[in-house]
């Protein structure tokens, strides 16, 4: 990308903090003066000058906005911004954008390849191959089944549309219902979830991380589910009540569950979701496509040349909803 920036926009400062979106930034806005931190004493050292910075909103080290007395926008490089929610109301002031929008095409390939391989019980199938035994059994086809999407923003539109062309009955749960979405069958408020748990034999988390989420599904909403359906969590661990979970599961509740966020990432070695034959784990991997970095620029370098031109940024966070 090349800018043409004025001599009044030399004075911008842009700190970036543990990626490589610095060099791309160089090279894209030559005349900017680009900062790089590494680790947290460089991000100290320089973080005063910044009128600009680029971190990940999950854990960027916030009290540090005390230092910074120039600072006018924040772009997370995560579609979260986990660690500026605890103190919006001191940086009311402050432009926050994110990177929402870059995830959605990865997580609906993991959620879908998640839903073959726990539909088909894959794990057994290894188990087996393992074993050198031969079992055949029939398994209904995925199109007869009906998938659950719990938020409905790009990454759950995303994920509706790839069960949808796989013949799933949609259902989803969203805030505003006045316009219908093309790929759910059927829409519900947030207060409905239970009739969602209800119906549905996949149920996917896709909300953002704010208190209205935090514990979402316990023990009560697991009940509420089908004995034979699976839980599919790409949003964040603090959406279920991760002990309940797994006394639930250890119950036969459900089914059984793919997890790819939780409580404590990471994941504890003693936790006994590691051992359980009917969870799916991984490391927080599914919004993560091999050109994350080039993805994140895309968003920041429209963004800065449109913060140079005075122009409305792409992304911008709502600080009191959260996203």
């Amino acid at each position: 990308m090349t800018s043409s920036i004025s001599t009044a926009s030399d004075t911008v400062t842009v700190l970036v903090h543990g990626s490589e979106i610095a060099r791309l930034a160089r090279e894209g806005f030559p005349n900017l003066r680009v900062l790089s931190a590494k680790d947290l004493t460089s991000l100290e050292d320089q973080v005063a000058d910044a009128d600009i910075i680029v971190g990940s909103g999950i854990d960027f080290p916030v009290q540090l906005f005390d230092k910074a007395r120039r600072l006018r926008w924040f772009q997370s490089t995560s579609a979260g911004i986990d660690a500026i929610l605890p103190i919006r109301d001191r940086v009311s002031d402050l432009i926050v954008t994110n990177a929402r929008g870059i995830h959605a095409d990865s997580i609906a390939d993991f959620v879908m390849t998640g839903i073959g391989m726990m539909h088909w019980d894959f794990p057994r199938f290894m188990r087996e191959q393992s074993g050198r035994e031969w079992h055949m059994r029939p398994v209904q086809p995925i199109s007869h089944k009906t998938l659950g999407v719990v938020g409905l923003g790009s990454i759950g539109v995303e994920i509706a549309r790839r069960a949808k062309s796989a013949g799933m009955t949609v259902i989803g749960s969203k805030r505003d219902l006045t316009s219908p979405l093309e790929n759910v069958d059927r829409l519900l408020p947030p207060k409905d979830i239970a009739e969602l748990l209800r119906l549905s034999d996949f149920v996917v988390l896709a909300v953002p991380h704010v208190p209205e989420t935090t514990k979402l599904i316990g023990r009560e909403q697991l009940r509420q589910m089908r004995r034979g359906a699976f839980l599919i969590n790409i949003a964040r661990g603090s959406v279920i009540a991760e002990s309940e979970l797994v006394e639930e599961l250890q119950a036969g509740t459900i089914a059984g569950a793919l997890l790819d966020v939780f409580e404590r990432e990471p994941l504890p070695t003693d936790s006994p979701l590691w051992t359980m034959p009917n969870v799916l784990i991984t490391p927080h991997v599914s919004g993560y496509p091999s050109d994350y970095t080039a993805r994140v620029f895309e968003i920041f370098g429209d963004n800065l040349q449109r913060y140079l031109e005075k122009k409305p940024l792409r992304n911008v966070v709502d600080l009191t909803r959260g996203y």
